[in-house]
């Protein structure tokens, strides 16, 4: 398979041997992308055999039908003509009207294997890790609002201890206005 430019460089190449040009100089010797494009919109050409991304890619039969277009248009033919006598012909007929050197249709160097994409979406979902076993959670009150939360059940004297413990932290959030006792106040 070859690329649009790798085949127009052998359409070229063809054409170099038994091609005098079109009679009337109004026709290009060989065709332009555009041309070939055009070519394959009005069905004159095959399209494309494959696309490589957003690469059209061609064959051996594109190769023997831009070269057979080129040919029946320098014996004088119109695009109407040409079209009418290819129109359903086969690659031996083609390659009779072309008359491609045989080392032209040696096919290009395979298109490289699109990389696959993972498909995300289709893998099944990881079971995540179970969580450890909730422990319980029990609040002691600090004033102003603020509650500590301590695993387990901590005695009236832990409690007491905590909150003497959590003074300069009261105080600390008292300055800033963030425990609903100061909150009310202001």
């Amino acid at each position: 398979m070859w690329t649009l430019d790798e085949l127009l460089e052998r359409v070229s190449a063809a054409l170099t041997a038994e091609y005098s040009g079109a009679p009337n100089g109004r026709v290009r010797d060989v065709p332009d992308r555009r041309a070939v494009r055009w070519y394959a919109t009005t069905g004159l050409v095959d399209r494309p055999s494959a696309m490589r991304g957003r690469t059209a890619l061609y064959e051996k039969r594109h190769l023997l039908q831009l070269v057979a277009v080129k040919r029946l248009q320098s014996q004088g033919r119109t695009l109407a003509e040409v079209q009418a006598e290819l129109a359903g012909a086969t690659d031996t007929t083609l390659a009779a009207i072309a008359r491609v050197p045989e080392g032209l249709l040696e096919p290009g160097e395979p298109p490289p294997a699109e990389a696959v994409r993972p498909r995300f979406w289709a893998e099944p979902v990881a079971t995540p890790a179970p969580a450890p076993p909730a422990v319980p959670l029990n609040g002691v009150a600090l004033g102003g609002g603020a509650v500590l939360l301590v695993p387990g059940v901590p005695a009236a004297a832990d409690c007491a201890d905590i909150a003497a413990a959590a003074r300069p932290l009261l105080d600390l959030l008292a300055a800033r206005g963030l425990l609903t006792n100061e909150r009310e106040s202001s």
